[in-house]
């Protein structure tokens, strides 16, 4: 009976493959109703598959799909509908490619094969005759071998059979090292570098990766104020997507400005964003913009022969899922994290990019804040791995990315949390070489003293700022840079690179060494800005010295006097930008500033929510009035109302006020120290790879659920906690810990303090 199972099963497959054959060709000689058929047709047998059969997926090379995509993406950018590309260098994917897989079977298998772009297939070496999309492997041990070229999109290849499936376990190679040897067989010689392939979740053979687009919903707007040849439509929030226009009718012009605020899509002449469409329609008709766009507002200025019925959008989104949560006793704080979150999302696309409106750009800086945000709301590794695969591109380097000096680092540092917040290794696996091709371009530009300055070429950003100096060896770099070749010695170990570990440990030391001895100012009780000509200058500046605070270079003292003549000193130069508020805040919540911290968000954030933010800026100044908060960069409406960096209160209140964090990589151990920060209470989870850790807290009780991995709980109390769940351990100055059991769930009474 099972015998017969068998071969019916095979027979039924076989007569699937070749109806999945038949549409293709349907597909692409049939009319309309043929296409209809065919396309049920092909989900049904795609279903079949998925239940009788091993998962399979598109895959391509490691990174080039990523790249391919964000080329794309950026390049969609316009400006007062001009074609606005990037200003850096960008790669491009490798248009012949070969993959190959090993298999045993124990029977002969049926598999198809999907692929973009013209391929060949090799069974054992064999070229087999044309194109086949059916292929029947025998019983035995066998090589597959498919071949594609594509210089318009990623050579990707689809393979499903009951257990022959593509999936990461294939290898690809980019360099055709194929040779005919002296007895006339095929070879691969050894120094082929092969690598396991890249996929996402292209797990149907209809849908290749070159048609991938976000999912749309339709949205409604929520006023529409008409004005004589105006239409003023507000969707009540930021928002992005494509404006649909309905029941167009007429002969004559249309104009849609787009606003982040009114001012914005009223204004003809200022606001960044437009579409023009010329209209000669007796019936009605509906039109979809081409470009999906940034606003909350939208004016549409219609020609006196052009008339419009009503305005729609369709809202485009990446369909991520909140893990995270965060609830407390203060409604502000609770606004301003709902707002965080929003704002998040909104920037979270194919990649993590810096704003909606006026970049749409993968900038490596903003990345790296989404990053960690991330990984206290969505903890999706995908797309912090598509963004890092993007950023980096391809060898050789001929400058930092995107430019920036400080924006190389923090691809560094990128990698570095990745891998303390997943404990993944196959990415560093797959991009050590390029980090070390990037390491290596960055130690090239190294001056006598083996410190860094700007060359040229080179972009010292830091941050918005005015009069901010570059000049010279300025310390926030250097910090960066140690921290950059820490990380490269931890990859180091991870693929067994023992001298590369060695050199860059020795590296990082020095350099840490040097920050010290070159830029510590005794009288000032901080790190300097800059050295100029081998000199201190006399400017301290923030960055450096709340870098040093949470990335543990300075002693206890020292961080003491960096906190009280730096941090807390008006003197010291403000920072107005969430970009470095961001860090700022970090480093005094890292200090145990929670209370101070707490205010500080509700006067800045909270500012934006009063003047009706809803979407966190790139840069907010309480001194500014009025539509003056919308100019930036020399433009009346230049700024981004809606900036990535802003929503840096995701991951302070889950790192600082939660206070969840890992304290070996993916979670194997982690700590929880909550600290209420003049809250009452509050309440949320905090996403790891295997699970969430789920958290309340009030003044006088702590219930905590751990996820997988071992836990401690540090509790900051006036008396000693009681535990029926667990042992309280007390450690002194009022601090005690419950060590925490996967998937455990506990009480402790206390008394804060």
């Amino acid at each position: 009976m099972t015998s017969f199972g068998s071969t019916m099963k095979r027979s039924l497959r076989r007569t699937l493959v070749r109806s999945v054959s038949l549409c293709s060709r349907i597909l692409n000689h049939g009319g309309t109703g043929s296409r209809k058929f065919t396309v049920l047709l092909c989900v049904s047998v795609f279903l079949w598959f998925n239940l009788s059969a091993q998962q399979a997926t598109w895959i391509w090379y490691p990174g080039d799909y990523e790249i391919w995509l964000s080329n794309n993406m950026q390049n969609r950018r316009t400006d007062r509908g001009a074609f606005f590309p990037v200003f850096w260098k960008i790669d491009s994917h490798y248009p012949l490619m070969d993959f190959h897989r090993d298999y045993v079977l124990s029977q002969p298998e049926d598999v198809t094969v999907y692929a973009e772009g013209k391929y060949n297939v090799k069974l054992d070496g064999r070229l087999l005759e044309g194109t086949p999309q059916t292929v029947t492997v025998p019983a035995g041990k066998h090589r597959i071998n498919i071949k594609v070229f594509n210089q318009a999109a990623v050579p990707a290849i689809y393979v499903a059979g009951k257990t022959i499936v593509t999936d990461s376990s294939w290898l690809v190679t980019f360099e055709d090292k194929e040779w005919i040897d002296e007895t006339g067989k095929t070879s691969d010689v050894s120094a082929t570098k092969w690598l396991n392939a890249g996929s996402w979740t292209f797990t149907s053979p209809i849908h290749p990766p070159s048609q991938f687009r976000l999912p749309v919903k339709a949205q409604s707007a929520v006023s529409v104020t008409k004005n004589g040849s105006s239409t003023l439509v507000d969707f009540g929030k930021e928002t992005f997507g494509f404006v649909r226009l309905h029941g167009l009718q007429g002969k004559g012009k249309v104009t849609v400005y787009y606003g982040e605020s009114k001012e914005e899509a009223q204004s003809q002449e200022g606001a960044i964003a437009l579409d023009r469409l010329q209209i000669n329609s007796a019936s009605k008709t509906d039109s979809v913009m081409p470009l999906s766009k940034a606003f909350r507002y939208v004016n549409i200025e219609t020609e006196p022969a052009v008339r419009l019925d009503s305005v729609s959008m369709l809202y485009e989104y990446a369909d991520l899922k909140d893990r995270g949560s965060f609830r407390c006793s203060d409604d502000e704080i609770n606004r301003i994290y709902d707002v965080s979150k929003y704002t998040l999302h909104l920037n979270t696309r194919e990649f993590f990019i810096d704003g909606i409106k006026r970049d749409r750009w993968v900038w490596s800086g903003d990345a790296y804040q989404s990053y960690l945000m991330n990984y206290y709301l969505f903890f999706d590794s995908p797309t912090v791995e598509r963004t890092m695969a993007a950023l980096r591109g391809k060898d050789p380097v001929t400058g930092h990315i995107n430019t920036i000096m400080d924006y190389t680092f923090y691809w560094f540092l990128g990698i570095y949390d990745y891998y303390l917040y997943t404990g993944d290794k196959t990415f560093i696996r797959q991009f050590y070489p390029r980090m070390q091709s990037m390491m290596d371009y960055v130690l090239g530009r190294r001056n006598k003293d083996g410190l860094l300055e700007g060359l040229p070429g080179d972009w010292i950003f830091i941050d918005w700022a005015n009069g901010l100096s570059k000049k010279g060896e300025v310390s926030f770099e250097q910090m960066l840079f140690a921290r950059s070749l820490e990380t490269m010695a931890l990859c180091a170990d991870i693929v067994s690179d023992a001298d590369s570990k060695h050199a860059y440990t020795k590296l990082a030391a020095g350099l840490k060494q040097k920050l010290f001895s070159l830029y510590w100012n005794p009288e000032k009780h901080a790190l300097v800005h800059s050295r100029v000509n081998g000199k201190q200058t006399d400017n301290v500046t923030r960055y450096a010295n709340m870098f040093g605070i949470f990335f543990n270079y300075f002693s206890e003292q020292q961080k003491q006097e960096v906190r009280q003549h730096v941090l807390l000193n008006d003197a010291v130069q403000k920072i107005t930008t969430p970009y470095m508020r961001f860090y700022e805040l970090e480093a005094l919540c890292a200090m145990g500033g929670q209370d101070y911290v707490l205010q500080q968000m509700k006067d800045y954030w909270g500012g934006m929510l009063k003047l009706g933010a809803t979407s966190f800026w790139e840069e907010y100044n309480p001194a500014k009035k009025g539509a003056e908060h919308y100019a930036m960069y020399g433009r009346e409406f230049g700024k981004s109302l809606c900036h990535a960096w802003g929503a840096s209160p995701i991951y302070l209140l889950g790192k600082y006020y939660l206070g969840v964090r890992p304290t070996s990589p993916g979670y194997a151990t982690y700590t929880v120290e909550p600290k209420l920060g003049g809250l009452k209470w509050m309440q949320g989870t905090v996403p790891t790879p295997a699970g969430n850790i789920e958290l309340s807290c009030s003044e006088k009780e702590i219930k905590v659920k751990g996820a997988a991995g071992l836990g401690t709980l540090v509790v900051h109390s006036k008396r000693l906690p009681v535990c029926k769940e667990g042992n309280v351990e007390r450690k002194g100055n009022n601090l005690y810990e419950v060590k925490l059991q996967p998937g455990k769930s506990y009480t402790i009474a206390y008394a804060a303090n």
